[in-house]
């Protein structure tokens, strides 16, 4: 009896990867071109924005004297500070509220899952887009003519900046996010606004609270900003110090917010992590 043994067959090496290609060319030229655009728009005179490094070789004692003063905060200033600083955590608070109010149902109109008018769409879209495209501090500059100096036109400025923000990310994320759910609701026979707060709402609500979180701390920083023009808080007490060339009570004003912002931001931190 004889038995056929045959060869194994020889293992199959993997075909060889194919080489990789070098960066074109054209990358080193676009970057080298990019590199020299900058310089012209910063340093060629006639051309840039007439940067002049060299003034800061020449006056670098002024900034020095500066930077000295504060490094050293006046405490006996504390007091006077404390009011302003609450009015500049009421404006936060207060715009913050009313901007989620007002950017809840805009969120919904903004976004093409939970809105599919074209028309009532574009049209939120680009009122927001225009008001985007304002600068906080120019809201501010034209609230304070309009209803005189004080927490007011602050409160109005924050809010109008928070809805611009709140709105085009929270209507990003609704598209973003699966449709699923909605369609399930529509083919079910419930209608676009049923659907919306059946189905939209609870899901979009943890990030939406988030983005709250987020501009409640910009607002922090941004009305104390806005009090350079009148609009309330800490910025009228900065202008008035800044006036004087009180570097040292500056530096205390200062201290004042970056603890205030660091707490909200612990807060925040510590809520994100429970809605996520």
């Amino acid at each position: 009896m004889t038995t056929d043994v045959r060869a194994a067959p020889a293992p199959t090496r993997p075909a060889p990867l194919p080489p990789a290609r070098p960066a074109g060319r054209w990358k080193v030229v676009v970057g080298a071109a990019v590199v020299l655009g900058i310089t012209a728009l910063t340093l060629v005179p006639g051309i840039g924005v007439e940067v002049d490094l060299g003034a800061i070789v020449r006056n670098w004692t002024n900034g020095a004297d500066k930077v000295l003063a504060l490094l050293q905060p006046d405490w006996s200033f504390f007091p006077r500070t404390v009011q302003p600083l609450l009015e500049t955590l009421q404006m936060a608070v207060i715009a913050t509220a009313v901007a989620g109010v007002v950017s809840l149902p805009l969120s919904l109109w903004a976004a093409r899952t939970t809105n599919p008018h074209p028309l009532l769409r574009g049209a939120v879209r680009a009122v927001l887009n225009v008001v985007r495209a304002v600068p906080d501090l120019l809201y501010a500059s034209v609230l304070v003519a309009m209803v005189g100096v004080g927490a007011l036109p602050g409160i109005l400025a924050l809010v109008l900046f928070d809805v611009g923000i709140v709105v085009k990310l929270v209507s990003e994320q609704l598209e973003a996010a699966d449709t699923g759910a909605l369609e399930a609701g529509r083919a079910a026979g419930g209608t676009q606004t049923q659907v919306n707060r059946a189905v939209a709402v609870p899901d979009m609500l943890p990030g939406f609270v988030t983005q709250l979180l987020y501009v409640l701390e910009l607002n922090v920083r941004a009305s104390a900003v806005l009090g350079l023009v009148g609009a309330g808080g800490t910025g009228l007490l900065i202008d008035a110090v800044r006036s004087f060339y009180r570097y040292d009570q500056l530096s205390l004003i200062i201290l004042e917010i970056l603890v205030v912002v660091l707490v909200l931001e612990a807060v925040s931190s510590a809520a994100r992590r429970r809605l996520v």
